[in-house]
C-alpha cells in the first residue's frame, strides 16, 4: 500500500501496490503492519457497503462525536463518487478546511479519514457502491451532520441539485447551530 497525506494532518489517500501478471494482479487492501508503520491507528469493527442508484446521489457530510467518534477506511468498489472530508478537530491548523477525491472501481483508490473528520460522497455514475471499514460501532445518538451546502464550509460541488435524504437536505447552517 503506498500512503500519500492529504493537505489536512492526519488524512491519507492510501493507493494499492499490485503485483500483476498475465491473470491480473494481486495487492493487499488492508494491512495493520503498514498502518502502524504510518503512525495510524485502526480497529476494525464494523464494515459497510452503501449503493446508490442514480448519479448524483449525495450523502453527508456525516460524522460521529465523543466516545462514538470514528475512523474510516472508504473505498470505491464500483461506479465513481466525489468524496470530500472535512477536518472538525478544534485546534488543528486544518480546522475547517476540505480535502476532495475522486474514488472510483477504476483507479482502486482509498482514503483515511481520522477521528474528528466529517465525511460525504457524490456520485458520478448510476449503482455506485462503496466499502468502508469503521472504528467505532454506529451510535444515533452522536451522529451528527453538516449539510452538504453550508457556507461556513464552502465546499464546491459539481452539482446543484443533488438527490438528498431529509436529514441531508434540511439541516441548519452550522452557524445557526452553534
Amino acid at each position: 500500500m503506498i500512503f500519500k497525506e492529504t493537505p489536512l494532518s492526519g488524512a491519507y489517500v492510501i493507493e494499492l501496490n499490485p503485483i500483476k501478471d498475465n491473470r491480473g494482479f494481486f495487492s493487499r487492501a488492508f494491512c495493520i503492519k503498514e498502518m502502524e508503520d504510518y503512525g495510524l491507528q485502526f480497529n476494525i469493527l464494523q464494515c459497510n457497503l452503501s449503493k446508490s442508484y442514480k448519479k448524483s446521489t449525495l450523502r453527508g457530510m456525516h460524522y460521529q462525536s465523543g466516545d462514538a467518534a470514528e475512523i474510516k477506511l472508504f473505498r470505491c468498489i464500483e461506479g465513481a463518487l466525489l468524496d470530500v472530508i472535512i477536518d472538525l478537530r478544534k485546534g488543528s491548523k486544518t480546522f475547517g478546511k476540505h480535502f476532495k477525491i475522486e474514488l472510483t472501481s477504476e483507479n482502486d483508490l482509498m482514503i483515511y479519514v481520522p477521528k474528528g473528520f466529517a465525511h460525504g460522497f457524490l456520485t458520478l455514475k448510476d449503482n455506485t457502491k462503496a466499502f468502508y471499514m469503521v472504528s467505532a460501532f454506529y451510535s444515533k445518538e452522536d451522529s451528527e451532520v453538516i449539510r452538504w451546502d453550508d457556507p461556513y464550509y464552502n465546499i464546491d460541488w459539481p452539482i446543484e441539485k443533488p438527490i438528498l435524504s431529509d436529514v441531508d437536505a434540511n439541516y441548519p447552517d452550522y452557524k445557526l447551530q452553534n
